[in-house]
């Protein structure tokens, strides 16, 4: 045979049209099917959602929270997920909050906790003073206070008693006419703070809330 022949032949052989049984083959539609698979993977990852729990309504500092104040929601949170009550967590029934929830946020897990763990405790103020337009649950304000003069005619100079105070909750009384007759604002005052507040309302002292943005406690 020429060696024309014999080169024609290795080059029919080279580009010689591949079977099933070539390994080549098989090795390359496994790497295909592996990559095609780990992307599928990678998606479906990205994309898993979980329940955790949102909260049904305000949650104010101090109560305590069951079911029925929750409601579990699918969501993505991937490495933020240690970060938020898993809708799968067992609450105990001494579970109170910590922290306060606002409606349909995440429930934190460092906002769930036990009556041991309150480093502050709601005191309501009834106001005869108009509360700020803009203070709302969640609002920072500084609590002031005027004593009653020995006489009982008047008030001492009014002092800072509480400064920072968030406002846990806001009760708003209505009359059988649907007009609003008075507002209680609920502060949270830390152990040091309750006395000489509860005190003061004891007395018959004016108090008067300030709007603090700052959320200073100086």
């Amino acid at each position: 045979m020429s060696s024309d022949s014999q080169h024609g032949t290795a080059a029919a052989q080279r580009f010689k049209k591949p079977t099933w049984r070539d390994p080549r083959l098989v090795v390359g539609l496994l790497l295909v099917l592996t990559s095609i698979v780990a992307v599928v993977l990678l998606i479906s990852t990205l994309n898993r959602t979980e329940p955790y729990y949102v909260a049904a309504h305000d949650l104010s500092v101090g109560q305590s929270v069951s079911n029925d104040d929750l409601v579990p929601v699918d969501v993505r949170l991937q490495d933020a997920s240690q970060q938020y009550v898993s809708a799968e967590t067992d609450l105990k029934d001494n579970d109170v909050l910590v922290q306060r929830v606002p409606k349909g946020q995440l429930v934190p897990t460092n906002a769930v906790g036990t009556a041991d763990e309150l480093d502050r405790s709601p005191v309501g103020i009834a106001l005869e003073t108009p509360l700020p337009a803009e203070a709302r649950a969640g609002s920072r304000v500084d609590v002031w206070v005027a004593e009653q003069k020995a006489s009982g005619r008047g008030y001492e100079k009014p002092r800072k008693l509480v400064p920072g105070a968030e406002i846990s909750k806001i009760e708003t009384t209505n009359s059988a006419l649907g007009s609003s007759t008075g507002t209680t604002v609920h502060v949270l005052a830390t152990p040091e703070q309750v006395e000489p507040l509860v005190d003061a309302l004891g007395n018959s002292a004016k108090v008067t809330l300030v709007l603090n943005p700052s959320g200073d406690d100086s």
